[in-house]
């Protein structure tokens, strides 16, 4: 190992004489949000769980999940879950807050669903509109094979009825905050995370978190250019079995 991730670590803290030293990469702040323009719509329908669950509950109920049962998740479930783990939960002062916080609330992480088995979805590749809460088709077809040998052959991404893949839009926090932003993103992305694994336990579904993958080809799969925008972390949802 040549020891990138302990030079990252100490080029990327903050001092109290020297805050941010680098210039800012962009000369404007980056659209907040993705868009696929020619993409189909997909409506997410609005959904209220039927049983409420107290926090310490879902807390003490929330584990690693790779076995499923071979039943679909419902579209309504994965609706709720999108919302959930990083949906806009209120304006105020002209800006559009999420249910999960990011650094200067600068929301970098983007979306995408694998669905292998959801009731009422098409099998493919889609991505999260969080703006207006619907889904942008991208791609139809059983990727499962893909996401499972994308996911260094972790066969759980295949039995999974959905797997979300979260990327990074590097300048939105770059913009910024500089080298810095790279440990918010991550940050970020774990927050969204944890939203998902306890909104899926109220649900009564499973979820496993993951980071191993290989970069370049789940970037093939979704069609990201690895430099702009790239993956860095997934999770595959389940009813357990």
């Amino acid at each position: 190992m040549d020891g990138t991730g302990d030079k990252f670590q100490q080029e990327t803290k903050y001092y109290p004489d020297i805050i941010a030293a680098d210039e800012l990469p962009c000369p404007a702040r980056p659209e907040p949000y993705k868009l696929y323009p020619q993409a189909p719509k997909v409506a997410l329908p609005a959904f209220t769980p039927r049983k409420q669950m107290s926090l310490d509950k879902t807390l003490r109920l929330r584990k690693s999940t790779r076995d499923f049962k071979e039943r679909s998740v419902l579209l309504e479930q994965l609706s709720y879950l999108l919302w959930t783990s990083t949906g806009i939960q209120r304006t105020e002062y002209g800006y559009q807050f999420r249910t999960a916080p990011s650094a200067g609330a600068l929301y970098p992480i983007e979306t995408y669903i694998i669905a292998n088995d959801v009731q009422g979805l098409p099998a493919g590749l889609y991505h999260y509109a969080i703006r207006s809460h619907h889904l942008e088709q991208i791609k139809l077809g059983d990727l499962s094979r893909q996401i499972a040998e994308a996911a260094l052959g972790q066969e759980v991404c295949a039995a999974a009825p959905a797997v979300f893949v979260w990327s990074a839009v590097f300048d939105r926090c770059k913009y910024k905050y500089g080298q810095r932003a790279y440990r918010y993103i991550y940050l970020d992305a774990g927050h969204i995370a944890e939203n998902l694994a306890l909104a899926a336990v109220s649900l009564d579904l499973g979820t496993c978190q993951i980071g191993a993958l290989f970069d370049d080809e789940v970037n093939k799969l979704i069609g990201l250019d690895d430099i702009q925008e790239s993956t860095i972390y997934m999770t595959v949802v389940g009813i357990p079995a």
